[in-house]
């Protein structure tokens, strides 16, 4: 489950690369450090070496989910980049790319063509098809993926349940969405500029699930063994209007009902000239975060495991502090 997990962060990751100018790049996203104690378990000593060696970490490098997923689904976003990164993971033999759009579908279908010796192995299909109202048979998938497209829906709760539904027993969901996070510098920069030049304010950027109800939907969806986890990635512009030309490239401009379609002008550099003074860098770059919420959860087995019976518990807290004590 862990390798699938990173999958969908290096596909947010790919998302949030927009188009750069052939001389110079206008926007960068500040990088992540990793290190990896790539050490003989005997060694003591050394740069790398942590001084007390608790885990032996060669081991936990070879562990990972070893369950097969022979038939999956992904589901809009990132799509192009989701099936690249497929290949040759989780023992994927047939594979359905669906999209909302028939332009993004027609695109994954042209990428498929000109890489077939990277994925000859996938049988790939391709559907045009909304979450809300998913064109799969109930129980026929094995994985569910969904890389930074449920939050357009309208009913995020019952497209999860759907997701469920199109699983088989013990099949994965995994996704990612953006979170209520995202873009706050954009927000406040809006809204006081709208205060300022309109007297009021009207609905520019969409509403985002926060990470506590993430939880929450997996259950009520009626996945299994749900688990959340949250990135933030901040990405520097030279201005806001770069921002606003990005968000369009990646799709993700207003689309709700009760937007005003008119933005104007004065609005706009208001907006800009607001957040360069509430949040450029010394550099003169602004930044903007996207906060990534990934969710994971099974459909219900009866080889997963449950929790014990309440009242099954064999020692209570209060022996285990005390035997924490007596051991002080």
């Amino acid at each position: 489950m862990r390798g699938t997990l990173s999958l969908c962060q290096r596909s947010s990751q790919l998302l949030l690369r927009g188009r750069r100018r052939a001389t110079k790049e206008t926007y960068t996203l500040i990088p992540s450090v990793s290190y990896c104690t790539n050490i003989d378990n005997n060694t003591i000593d050394g740069p790398q070496s942590p001084r007390v060696k608790i885990f032996d970490r060669e081991l936990k490098r070879k562990q990972d989910c070893k369950k097969t997923f022979p038939t999956a689904l992904c589901l809009g976003g990132s799509s192009e980049a989701v099936r690249r990164l497929l290949h040759g993971r989780g023992s994927i033999e047939k594979l359905v790319m669906m999209d909302t759009s028939n332009d993004m579908v027609q695109l994954c279908k042209d990428a498929e063509a000109a890489q077939q010796d990277s994925n000859q192995n996938i049988e790939t299909s391709f559907v045009v098809g909304d979450e809300e109202f998913l064109p799969i048979k109930e129980s026929s998938v094995d994985l569910v993926i969904s890389c930074l497209g449920l939050h357009w829906t309208n009913d995020l709760p019952g497209a999860m349940i759907q997701c469920k539904l199109a699983l088989k027993p013990d099949g994965l969901f995994l996704a990612a969405i953006l979170g209520g996070e995202t873009l706050k510098e954009l927000r406040i920069a809006c809204t006081v500029a709208q205060m300022e030049r309109e007297g009021g304010i009207s609905p520019r950027i969409s509403p985002l699930a926060q990470v506590r109800d993430a939880g929450n939907l997996l259950t009520r969806a009626g996945f299994t063994l749900p688990g959340v986890d949250v990135d933030e990635y901040v990405v520097r512009y030279s201005n806001a209007l770069e921002l606003i030309e990005h968000l369009r490239a990646m799709g993700e401009t207003n689309a709700l009902l009760q937007r005003n379609n008119v933005l104007k002008r004065e609005t706009a550099l208001a907006t800009a000239a607001i957040y360069d003074s509430m949040f450029a860098a010394e550099d003169g770059t602004i930044p903007a975060t996207f906060q990534v919420i990934f969710m994971t959860g099974w459909r219900e087995h009866p080889s997963q495991q449950k929790a014990k019976r309440r009242g099954s518990a064999t020692i209570s807290f209060d022996d285990i502090q005390k035997q924490f004590s007596s051991d002080n």
